[in-house]
């Protein structure tokens, strides 16, 4: 697991090395130290949670002065902000990355799994508890709505008639498609977290189903709810899908 909650900052670390070698020396230096510092962030992370992030305790791991470190990041925030937006970008690449190549809902549902797993920690920071006093800049948003724009892409792909329209499981019958109807003309004017994309109400629908009920699957697996209950949470993943999609899945996917 240590490997594991590393990733992350490994990753950050990764990038800022390459942005900084067509830079100069001093420039260089600047994006050593701040990777480094995400690196002792993320650390901190795995084993007291974001809401304990110190750049005074990073300080003393890397054997430099409180002071030192703020010429680096203004402070707590500004360093959150860094460690969200490397997250946020790591899963917004890997989504397209896998979109470019055809994916449909149900493969970009194991991308978004496989990318979990790999650093639940990094995971949390950004669909977990908010840390409190923490405010994302808007920037932010705009890579949560990258992700959002390729699983629109895929849902849209689905077409109209595509199992797993009732992606919420609704029962048969007049009284239940009344609350669903309610919402499709509600979402109609509550698009915004849509960005441009042309899709009507049953796809937007589609992708809040696929979004929502899989993050919840995810989010009790890491977080270790379902140890000891004796059942795959894979084979469970699966199974929403299957609820959301058809078992028999969907072209691209």
């Amino acid at each position: 697991m240590a490997e594991s909650d590393a990733k992350g900052g490994a990753e950050a670390a990764a990038k800022d090395a390459t942005d900084a070698s067509a830079a100069t020396p001093r420039a260089r230096y600047r994006a050593q130290v701040r990777a480094e510092v995400k690196e002792h962030a993320w650390k901190q992370i795995a084993e007291a949670g974001a809401s304990a992030l110190s750049l005074n305790a990073i300080a003393k791991q890397m054997g430099v002065s409180g002071p030192a470190l703020y010429r680096y990041f203004a402070g707590r925030d500004e360093l959150i902000t860094e460690l969200i937006r490397d997250a946020y970008r790591s899963l917004a690449d890997a989504v397209r990355a896998a979109a470019a190549t055809g994916a449909g809902v149900r493969r970009l549902a194991h991308v978004l799994r496989g990318w979990a797993l790999a650093d639940p920690h990094r995971y949390f920071l950004i669909f977990g508890t908010p840390v409190p006093g923490y405010h994302a800049p808007e920037d932010i948003t705009g890579i949560s709505q990258e992700i959002m724009a390729d699983l629109l892409a895929a849902c849209a792909a689905l077409g109209p008639d595509a199992p797993g329209e009732g992606a919420g499981g609704a029962r048969a019958g007049a009284s239940v498609a009344e609350p669903s109807a309610a919402f499709d003309a509600h979402i109609a004017g509550h698009r915004d977290w849509a960005g441009d994309l042309a899709a009507p109400p049953a796809v937007l629908r589609r992708a809040l189903a696929f979004w929502t009920r899989l993050h919840g699957v995810l989010s009790l697996e890491l977080a270790g709810h379902f140890a000891g209950m004796g059942f795959d949470p894979a084979l469970l993943y699966e199974a929403e899908l299957d609820g959301l999609l058809g078992p028999e899945g969907m072209p691209g996917g």
